[in-house]
């Protein structure tokens, strides 16, 4: 019978549920609760490691006691802090995706809203005892959003973006979609998309290929009044540039919902810029998937990829590790 390591704080209630979920197909253990060798013990009988931050809850000994191990699955919708360096390379890493699109979505649409709205400038001033009730908003009404990335998250964005009469710009690997979108293209029609959406929405995964993939160039691309909104990962924009453009361009606004250096991954958080300064950005603290029942849901997710796996079906969110080594 298959083993299935948690590396995750998952606590006994879930431990007890995932065990009942799996009898018949595969052992659960914690390692929570082990000792040192009973950890290393159970890694090396281990064929599935559940994991959300592989690199910080397993120590380098026991990533190379990791002999049995064929599935690396991840509660995270990404793969970038996975250190694939450490993995034997018949190891399958199973992101998550798809598991946090709905939330992160509303996240991207909300966070769009308050720039386009002027919403935390307005309140300020308003507060100050200035009542300008002829200063302009926009409108998302025929606005053009371009959506880089049209997985889970993206399609989810595109969804309500639409719904709020915007005209949607899309990238994807393949170039082609039956999701109701304007225009459809890859990476390399990046510059048309940039230059002509009002509004840039990043969801795609970060890998070699896209890493900065937004720096001083791609900026300059993009309107003046442009809206950009992150609720992927930060290092898909190069950080100083982004702040320059910022300060050089205030009636270009951004909204960030994931940093260059996080606790997740860093253990702190951390700017190397002033951006707390900028009267034109909008910031969250990577919480955009964070509503009520979120992480049973996921959860729920990652275990069918792993029941998918024990009985040799497909599984979704596979990472191809050349993207990331």
């Amino acid at each position: 019978m298959a083993r299935i390591a948690i590396s995750w704080q998952a606590g006994r209630e879930q431990i007890e549920r995932w065990t009942r979920y799996f009898d018949g197909e595969a052992l659960v253990s914690d390692l929570g609760p082990l000792t040192a060798e009973e950890r290393l013990q159970t890694l090396a009988d281990s064929d599935v490691l559940w994991s959300w931050n592989p690199g910080r809850e397993l120590k380098d000994a026991e990533f190379l006691g990791l002999s049995r191990l064929r599935l690396l699955q991840l509660i995270s919708a990404g793969a970038d802090h996975v250190p694939f360096a450490k993995l034997a390379p018949t190891v399958t890493v199973a992101s998550n995706v798809g598991a946090y699109s709905e939330p992160i979505a509303e996240h991207a649409v909300a966070m769009t809203l308050a720039l386009a709205k002027h919403l935390l400038p307005n309140h300020r001033r308003l507060m100050e005892g200035h009542f300008n009730q002829a200063a302009m908003n926009r409108s998302l009404r025929q606005a053009t959003v371009g959506i880089i990335g049209l997985g889970g998250i993206g399609r989810a964005t595109a969804d309500l973006m639409r719904g709020l009469g915007a005209v949607i710009w899309a990238i994807n690997q393949s170039g082609h979609t039956d999701a109701e979108v304007d225009f459809i293209g890859t990476l390399a029609d990046l510059e048309r998309v940039l230059k002509g959406s009002d509004v840039v929405v990043l969801a795609l995964a970060l890998t070699n290929r896209t890493r900065q993939l937004i720096g001083a160039r791609e900026l300059g691309w993009m309107k003046d009044d442009a809206i950009l909104i992150n609720v992927a990962r930060a290092g898909l924009i190069d950080e100083a540039a982004l702040y320059q453009h910022l300060r050089a361009h205030p009636s270009f606004q951004a909204g960030i919902d994931a940093w260059w250096v996080e606790p997740f991954s860093s253990g702190e958080f951390k700017l190397s810029h002033p951006y707390g300064d900028l009267p034109n950005l909008l910031g969250s603290p990577h919480n955009a998937p964070m509503v009520p029942g979120i992480m049973p849901q996921a959860t729920e997710r990652a275990a069918e990829n792993i029941r998918r796996f024990l009985r040799g079906e497909e599984l979704s969110g596979v990472a191809d590790r050349q993207d990331y080594l």
